[in-house]
């Protein structure tokens, strides 16, 4: 309906007294389109006209509400009239600046979007709740946290079922119970309460300017000591907990290392993991760790896949003899990262270490 909405669209100031039983085709683009909308509905098309504004909504009631029978002929020139536009129509650009801003969301600088937004003072069209509905948890919970439990309770009712049980599940115990008590009071609420609470928090929201990075400041710096060598991730969270001891211990939770496999790996997915790796590679990780004091995570990998693969690795690491700590640490990464890939896919869980309960 997007054709139909952008003809209607242009429509001028209108005239709601025309109650005569025929009517002159010296009539307004009101009244046509007040034809063509009675028309398609009494044709059982199902019109959707949410796009336009509120107010043109209501005065294409009140112009159908003014009127009462129409001629054949009427009929038929507004409808051959209409046939025409709609096929002249090459393109429509409906909206003003706020439906070009909805076009060109995902193709444009978003930093840029929300500017604009701000400085010429223009808001999302639309439901609002959709928008809000969108949202990851993380979003909306700073509203359940800070809002008053009535729009909270408002809000917990218009998610779907499963986002709503994991916002109550990352609230405290007394904020959860009484938001929840507060939704039972809702039943009184209006569409229009309702309706205002959805725009004024997709307004709040919206305002949160777009995040540089999708994840944080923890988590990239675990990643990237993930991946660094031993003696440089040492290092690093030696002087981290120098300068912020809170941030440093929580930067060892977000980093997976050889050394963590027999505390954050269930035995059970061993195999798993090593079905990936090229022999070669395991085998090289094995002993380079076996040689530098890091026999637990090699016994851990050996004692869990099949006995007659483990014996065969022991002799290819016994041939192998000793190995350059560079290339053990590259065989000892390549490890954590078919882990890491496992843990990404869902193939395979961490368990929870003993700091993190």
């Amino acid at each position: 309906m997007r054709d139909l909405t952008s003809a209607l669209a242009p429509l001028p100031d209108i005239n709601l007294g025309f109650p005569t039983a025929t009517m002159p085709m010296s009539i307004t683009r009101q009244q046509k389109a007040a034809i063509i909308v009675r028309l398609l509905l009494s044709e059982g098309a199902k019109l959707s006209l949410t796009d336009l504004p509120e107010e043109m909504q209501q005065d294409l009631t009140l112009q159908m509400g003014a009127m009462r029978s129409v001629t054949r002929e009427t009929v038929a020139q507004v409808v051959e009239e209409f046939m025409t536009e709609m096929d002249s129509i090459g393109l429509s650009f409906i909206g003003g600046l706020e439906g070009a801003l909805n076009t060109l969301d995902g193709s444009i600088n978003p930093q840029m979007i929300e500017r604009m937004r701000r400085e010429s003072g223009v808001k999302h069209t639309g439901d609002p709740w959709v928008r809000v509905m969108g949202l990851e948890a993380d979003r909306l919970l700073p509203v359940l946290e800070e809002e008053s439990v009535e729009v909270a309770a408002v809000m917990l009712s218009k998610l779907n079922v499963s986002k709503a049980a994991e916002l109550l599940g990352m609230l405290p115990g007394e904020r959860a119970r009484r938001i929840t008590y507060a939704v039972s009071q809702t039943s009184a609420v209006t569409p229009d309460a309702v309706h205002r609470i959805g725009q004024s928090l997709a307004t709040q929201l919206d305002s949160v300017p777009p995040k540089a990075f999708d994840d944080g400041p923890i988590e990239r710096v675990g990643a990237i000591l993930n991946f660094s060598l031993a003696k440089t991730r040492d290092d690093m969270l030696e002087g981290l907990e120098q300068q912020d001891e809170a941030f440093a211990k929580e930067v060892r939770k977000a980093i997976f290392t050889f050394a963590n496999i027999p505390s954050r790996i269930d035995p059970r997915d061993v195999p798993k993991i090593t079905r990936g790796l090229d022999q070669s590679v395991l085998v090289t990780a094995l002993a380079a760790a076996s040689a530098t004091g890091s026999e637990e995570p090699a016994n851990f990998i050996l004692d869990n896949i099949s006995k007659r693969m483990a014996e065969g690795i022991r002799e290819e690491i016994t041939e192998l003899g000793k190995v350059k700590e560079a290339d053990g640490e590259e065989a000892m990464s390549a490890v954590v990262a078919e882990i890491r890939a496992l843990e990404a896919a869902g193939e395979v869980f961490f368990v929870a270490a003993e700091d993190d309960e």
